[in-house]
C-alpha cells in the first residue's frame, strides 16, 4: 500500500475583476513555489477548481519572471510556465463538487484576486474544506487563497477560522497594490468579522506564516513556499532535502 501523502490544491476560474476592467486569475507562483516543495518531498498532488475547467492566469504574476527571464534570470516560475506538461494541468481541472477528501491528507488554497469571487461562493468548496478539517486533514491557504475559507463552518455552526491564528492578504498590501478601490470586500476585515485572530506580518509582501493546529495560512504571494514546508513538514515530520532541479525543456537552449 502506498505511503506517499496526497495533496488536493485548489485554484480559480475567474479571470476578470467586476468592477474594473483589470484581469487576474491564479497567481501563479503560489502554485508553483507550493508545488516545488512537495513534489521535492515525494507528495502527489492534483488541481480542483470551483466549476473545473480552465484556470486563467494573473498576468502581473507573470511580470518579474518574464522580465528576467529575458536578461538571463530563468527563475522557478519561469521554469514551470516554460514546462508544456506542467501547464496543461491548468486547461481541464477538476470540479472541486468531484473532489473527495477521503483521497487526500491536504488541501491547499491557491491565491490571485479571482479567488475573492469563486472561493467564496462556492459552497461545494466550503463543504469540502470542512470535512478535511473534521477528518483531522490539513488545511492550508495562502494570499487571497483565506477568501476560501471565509463561509467554512463545522458541525457546531461556528466558522473554521473563529479563535483561529491566521493570515491571509492584508489591506495594507491592497492599498500599496493599488487594488483597494477594485476588490469586493478587504479580505483581512472578513476574517476578523468572523473572529479570527489575524496575523501579519511587520513590513508589507514579506514572507509570513502563520499555523494554528491543522490550519496553516500564508499572507502573500512571498509565503507560498513556506506554507508549502510547514504543510511537508506536518505531513511527513521532516522535510526532504531538495531533489536535483528537472533539465531546463531542449527548446529553451535552442534559442
Amino acid at each position: 500500500m502506498s505511503t506517499k501523502k496526497r495533496i488536493l490544491i485548489i485554484v480559480t476560474n475567474v479571470g476578470e475583476y467586476e468592477k474594473v476592467g483589470y484581469r487576474t486569475g491564479l497567481w501563479l507562483g503560489e502554485l508553483t513555489h507550493f508545488w516545488d516543495v512537495a513534489e521535492e518531498a515525494g507528495c502527489d498532488m492534483d488541481i480542483a477548481s470551483p466549476s473545473g475547467g480552465h484556470v486563467p492566469i494573473d498576468p502581473e504574476s507573470l511580470i518579474l519572471t518574464e522580465v528576467g527571464s529575458t536578461i538571463g534570470f530563468k527563475g522557478h516560475v519561469h521554469e514551470r510556465y516554460e514546462d508544456r506538461v506542467f501547464m496543461n494541468r491548468l486547461k481541464n481541472t477538476a470540479k472541486v463538487a468531484d473532489a473527495d477528501a477521503a483521497r487526500y491528507d491536504a488541501i491547499y488554497l491557491t491565491g490571485g484576486h479571482g479567488v475573492m469571487w469563486d472561493f467564496r461562493k462556492s459552497a461545494a468548496l466550503a463543504e469540502l474544506t470542512a470535512r478535511f478539517y473534521e477528518r483531522g486533514k490539513i488545511v492550508s491557504a495562502v494570499c487571497h487563497g483565506p477568501c476560501g475559507l471565509l463561509e467554512v463552518k463545522l458541525p457546531s455552526g461556528q466558522h473554521l477560522v473563529h479563535g483561529k491564528r491566521v493570515t491571509g492578504f492584508s489591506w495594507r498590501e491592497e492599498v500599496a497594490a493599488k487594488r483597494d478601490h477594485a476588490i469586493p470586500y478587504s479580505l483581512e476585515e472578513e476574517l476578523k468579522k468572523r473572529g479570527a485572530a489575524y496575523r501579519t506580518a511587520l513590513l508589507p509582501f514579506a514572507s509570513h506564516v502563520v499555523e494554528d493546529g491543522l490550519l496553516i495560512t500564508g499572507q502573500n504571494p512571498a509565503s507560498a513556499r513556506g506554507v508549502g514546508t510547514a504543510v511537508v513538514r506536518r505531513l511527513l515530520g521532516h522535510v526532504l532535502p531538495k531533489r536535483p532541479r528537472r533539465p531546463a525543456p531542449a527548446q529553451a537552449d535552442a534559442e
